[in-house]
């Protein structure tokens, strides 16, 4: 069986963070470990309290799972404090994560901060050259990039800035264009600068809490049973989507996905 290992903060309500990414390797087939940075109250009405760990008990956390248990693929959401985004960009570089999904969460669905204003640039500077994937949504986009991202235009300039920036690959995610227009999401490859744009139609819904987090852990762990980026790609947008559209309609605000949909097939020749 493959291991993965997700390095972000927990989430009380468990619709994103460390919850939703080890549900969701689970339905991927993947062994999900974990090294908690941040410790989080909160509900699908928004995040009342949250506490970063320190620096030191994030990179024991790191090295016990990697010493032990080697992950085939990596990723990081919410890191809250510079301290920690030096530590996991120190750990990856000591450990020699290269197979790396950069998630750089930096505001809830509810609209609360989740990073130290500090960290944002720190995150373009040290994680970015790291990452074999960048997955920011627009608004993340403009903080990395330092420009507008509202457009599908935008979007691919920012992925390309990003990868100017030292990532591998960069998918700018359309979630927050402006409607009526359908959901873009646009992939941009270092090797050849390829583009691929995804589109699909939106659902009417307020049960998107945790699908930036649900879509980064669902491309890890494609990663991770060794599929190629642009497929682990599409099969997690998939299962997203489908999360989205079998939400369950829980509490009163921005409601969880659906993770128990099914994970798009394996191959055949994929095994354990």
């Amino acid at each position: 069986m493959r291991i993965a290992l997700t390095i972000a903060g927990s989430d009380s309500g468990g619709a994103a963070g460390i919850q939703a990414d080890l549900k969701t390797f689970h339905q991927f087939g993947v062994f999900g470990t974990s090294a908690i940075t941040a410790v989080t109250a909160q509900n699908t009405l928004g995040v009342s309290a949250w506490q970063a760990l320190p620096a030191t008990l994030v990179a024991q956390q790191i090295d016990a799972v990697t010493d032990d248990l080697r992950p085939a693929a990596i990723k990081s959401g919410m890191l809250g404090s510079p301290e920690i985004v030096e530590t996991v960009a120190e750990r990856i570089g000591h450990q020699r994560l290269t197979t790396y999904v950069l998630d750089p969460v930096m505001v809830a669905t509810s609209g609360d901060r989740l990073l130290d204003r500090d960290a944002e640039q720190l995150i373009a500077r040290r994680l970015v050259p790291l990452a074999l994937l960048v997955t920011p949504n627009l608004n993340e986009a403009e903080i990395l990039v330092g420009a507008a991202v509202r457009t599908p235009e935008q979007m691919e300039n920012a992925g390309r800035a990003l990868v100017a920036r030292g990532a591998r690959a960069a998918l700018v995610k359309g979630g927050h264009l402006a409607h009526p227009t359908p959901i873009v999401d646009v992939l941009v490859h270092r090797e050849g600068g390829s583009v691929r744009r995804f589109t699909h139609e939106r659902i009417d819904t307020t049960s998107t809490h945790g699908t930036g987090c649900t879509l980064s852990a669902a491309i890890t762990a494609g990663l991770a049973l060794g599929r190629p980026l642009e497929q682990a790609v599409t099969d997690a947008l998939d299962f997203v989507h489908r999360a989205i559209a079998a939400a369950p309609g829980l509490g009163r605000g921005h409601g969880p996905l659906n993770h128990f949909v099914p994970a798009p097939p394996r191959p055949p020749q994929e095994g354990l």
